[in-house]
């Protein structure tokens, strides 16, 4: 397959990430001749990210894998719909169906750790600096402090709200379960991978494996990059 013709990559950040949350695995992507993206969006509303999500898709070409880690799920969730999206890559993330939200998909599983740390201000829910530990809690110091340095609030209802379109119904699906996460309960991760009957990898880390453990989130996407190229080859 030439190299114009490869899957599209995009990824779709969480809530306390933006798109450098995806920076060790870009990168690697790119090289292997993939036009890759980041959404960038502001966490306001879930319409409003899902309508980045779709502006992104329009900006790359060809079948596109989407990416979403956490509450980036539910993005990928509803904007799995778009015909261009030809698979759905799921990182320690959310995956609402019609009747449910992220909060209420996350009330049926115990509270993580992380909760205990946000902070509203503004309308807004901030990470505290001690949270970064229950967030990221396998990477080093260092690291630990530039993803608290670039953490993105997101507006206090947006976990409230429900979007439309559920895109892992009718996509091929690929889930890395996060082992060891204390944002997203790996509980939770698991009832939604089988419930979308994904292909499924679980990493023994943190919140952040495409952080602590890009190689392991590379496989997985490259193993959607090659059905999707299966399939459009058949």
């Amino acid at each position: 397959m030439s190299t114009k013709n490869k899957p599209s990559i995009v990824f779709v950040h969480g809530i306390w990430a933006d798109g450098s949350s995806f920076s060790k695995l870009i990168p690697a992507l790119q090289a292997e001749g993939h036009q890759v993206l980041a959404a960038q969006y502001g966490l306001d509303t879930l319409a409003g990210d899902v309508a980045a999500a779709h502006r992104t898709i329009a900006r790359v070409s060809g079948p596109t894998i989407l990416v979403g880690h956490s509450y980036g799920g539910t993005v990928i969730t509803h904007a799995g719909v778009n015909p261009q999206v030809a698979g759905l890559v799921y990182v320690a993330a959310l995956a609402p169906d019609a009747d449910e939200t992220s909060q209420s998909q996350q009330a049926k599983f115990p509270t993580t750790e992380v909760f205990s740390y946000a902070e509203i201000t503004d309308g807004r829910a901030w990470m505290k600096p001690e949270g970064i530990e229950h967030f990221a809690g396998d990477l080093s110091p260092e690291e630990q402090k530039v993803v608290w340095a670039t953490h993105a609030p997101c507006a206090a209802q947006l976990f409230a709200e429900k979007g439309e379109g559920i895109g892992w119904k009718s996509k091929p699906t690929w889930y890395v379960v996060a082992k060891n996460d204390r944002t997203v309960h790996p509980e939770l991760q698991r009832f939604v991978a089988k419930r979308m009957g994904a292909t499924t990898t679980e990493a023994n880390s943190s919140h952040v494996p495409m952080l602590s453990q890009p190689e392991l989130v590379l496989d997985v996407i490259r193993s959607a990059i090659k059905t999707v190229e299966e399939n459009v080859n058949a």
